[in-house]
């Protein structure tokens, strides 16, 4: 039997690919650094944990009714963005879905037909393209230049919504870059979207992990009108560590949102039931624990920034958000590294991987070959590891 088209098309997420190859190398007793996954390294919160024991115990086990998602949970969900985002949605504006990803792949399969463009702007997060495509959607990507802080300007949104665009893929912070919008530039953004009466997905997975005074606004918070053209997209992954827990879930027009739970019924059915229950619990109880991972993470991210700037040929802007450091690699593209010619991120990554045993995303998965993504969701002691061996590989070379 063949493989369709649609399956033929569509690329591997290269983070997955990385950390298991990363992994394999690890089962075969290699010492290997990964700055791979985009995963806390930090353990679910007890207290959320124990929300999931305690429904397992009482038996909620069935299938996961509604669809939608437990009232409990929506309801949570809507107060959780009232609290931190200013937005009021009833429980029948929101849907919750296996994952951020699986909410952001319905949205797509509902809003985008054949033919229609979905605008990325560019560095992306890998899976934005994969998903439109899916949809039948010809991905547009706009570039977000490094000197214009990885941020696009709202002129150049203006400029490249056309009839035919169906969707607009807005990530703040930003996966891989770190960017992070600033209100008054958001709400130029906004402006360009009413005028046009495109809808946006606002992709907000990092939004409590920001530094350095940034400020976490959603796009749907600058006036009804946008509002009502938006999708807010958010979940407990990082937050809270919960990613194997897999919950995510939108927020936005009733219409949007009844058409993705249709799609959900004969797709994924809802999340599992006790799950749900855990994920009310992190998103109203004591969310201390958000705070202290965010700091950790602060740290983390000044030491490696520090260290990467440090290497030969590597440049790195400070990013605002996320977990992630995008450092350029240009100095090294069209050069040798331990014996190896250098012709963009996927040999640098590599040579990296080979030689010095760390572990890199190559930047060409998220639309720019002239850097690496990291994550510095790890310990203080892999990065300085890590810094060490990549200071001691390139050191080598001749950049």
């Amino acid at each position: 039997m063949g493989i369709s088209e649609r399956a033929r098309g569509i690329a591997p997420s290269a983070t997955l690919a990385i950390s298991a190859k990363a992994r394999a190398m690890k089962a075969d007793g290699i010492d290997v650094i990964g700055f791979g996954a985009g995963e806390p390294d930090f353990d679910t919160p007890e207290h959320i944990k124990q929300a999931a024991v305690d429904a397992l115990g009482a038996g909620f086990t069935k299938y996961p009714l509604p669809v939608a998602g437990i009232p409990e949970l929506r309801e949570a969900i809507g107060r959780k963005l009232q609290r931190d985002n200013a937005l009021e949605y009833s429980p029948g504006d929101v849907s919750v879905a296996v994952g951020g990803k699986n909410a952001l792949f319905a949205l797509m399969q509902v809003l985008v037909n054949p033919g229609d463009e979905v605008v990325i702007p560019a560095p992306y997060w890998v899976s934005y393209p994969q998903m439109a495509k899916l949809a039948g959607g010809t991905p547009v990507f706009v570039e977000a230049p490094e000197e214009a802080g990885f941020r696009l300007t709202p002129e150049q949104l203006d400029g490249t919504l056309t009839d035919r665009t169906a969707l607009v893929v807005f990530n703040s912070p930003c996966n891989p870059t770190g960017a992070v919008y600033a209100p008054e530039h958001l709400g130029a953004m906004a402006e360009v979207l009413v005028k046009h009466g495109v809808h946006v997905v606002s992709d907000e997975i990092y939004e409590p992990l920001v530094y350095d005074g940034a400020e976490h606004r959603s796009i749907a918070s600058f006036g009804p009108e946008i509002k009502a053209l938006t999708i807010v997209c958010n979940g407990l992954s990082k937050a809270y560590a919960m990613t194997g827990w897999r919950i995510g879930y939108l927020a936005g027009p009733s219409d949007v949102i009844a058409a993705v739970n249709k799609l959900q019924s004969h797709s994924t059915s809802g999340p599992t039931s006790f799950v749900q229950k855990a994920a009310a619990v992190a998103l109203t109880a004591d969310q201390s624990s958000v705070g202290e991972m965010r700091e950790a993470f602060d740290a983390r991210r000044k030491s490696i920034i520090e260290r990467l700037n440090g290497l030969p040929g590597i440049s790195c802007a400070t990013p605002q958000g996320t977990f992630y450091a995008f450092p350029s690699i240009r100095e090294w593209v069209g050069r040798r590294l331990a014996g190896r010619q250098i012709d963009g991120s996927t040999d640098f990554a590599e040579v990296c991987l080979t030689e010095a045993h760390v572990a890199l995303v190559p930047g060409a998965a998220f639309g720019s070959d002239a850097h690496v993504r990291l994550s510095y969701a790890t310990s203080m002691a892999n990065i300085r590891e890590g810094m060490d061996r990549l200071e001691k590989l390139l050191g080598a070379g001749s950049p």
